[in-house]
Order: structure tokens, then C-alpha cells, then sequence
């Protein structure tokens, strides 16, 4: 497997209102790869935001498939991690990388 770049293990951050509440505890939000892991993820985002990484969750979202005008459609599923960053710190999302 191709070792896969620094800034390719962050696909995008997830801002909805559930990830933006999430925020006020020390918790951001990415959608990640499906080969990402826990051991390179947090190192890489130490590296990328020069911040402390406390823990990361990463949930899988499975493909399923929705009926839309009639039609069945596949949609793809994602990985998204959740990151808790040591008390005090934080990633500014609007400033970009």
C-alpha cells in the first residue's frame, strides 16, 4: 500500500450542529479515509495543527442505499474521526491549513 501524505489523512471537517456542540469540549470533528487509524491520525494532526491529541474516536459509516425519485441509489459510506484535544487548546476551522 502507498504510504498515504500528511495532509491526505484529513478529507474535510464535518460542521453540523451535533459536531459544533461537540466543540465546546475540547472535540473536533474530520472525515478521514477508510485506511486511516488512530496511531497515524494523531500524529499527523499534532504535526498539521501543532496541537495536543488526548483521544480519537473513529466511527464507520456503512454504505446504504435510498429511494430517490423513485429510484434506488447507493449512497457511500465514510469514516469520520472524532478528536479530543488537551484542555486549553483548539483548531480554528475557518483559518483553513
Amino acid at each position: 500500500m502507498d504510504k498515504i501524505h500528511l495532509y491526505d489523512k484529513i478529507l474535510s471537517p464535518m460542521v453540523t450542529e451535533k459536531s459544533t456542540n461537540l466543540s465546546e469540549q475540547n472535540k473536533i470533528v474530520f472525515k478521514v479515509p477508510r485506511a486511516a487509524n488512530k496511531t497515524n491520525l494523531k500524529k499527523n494532526i499534532e504535526k498539521i495543527f501543532k496541537v495536543n491529541v488526548t483521544k480519537i474516536n473513529i466511527i464507520n459509516k456503512q454504505n446504504r442505499s435510498v429511494v430517490k425519485r423513485g429510484k434506488k441509489v447507493n449512497v457511500q459510506g465514510y469514516k469520520k474521526a472524532i478528536i479530543t484535544l488537551k484542555k486549553g487548546q483548539s483548531i480554528d476551522l475557518t483559518t483553513g491549513i
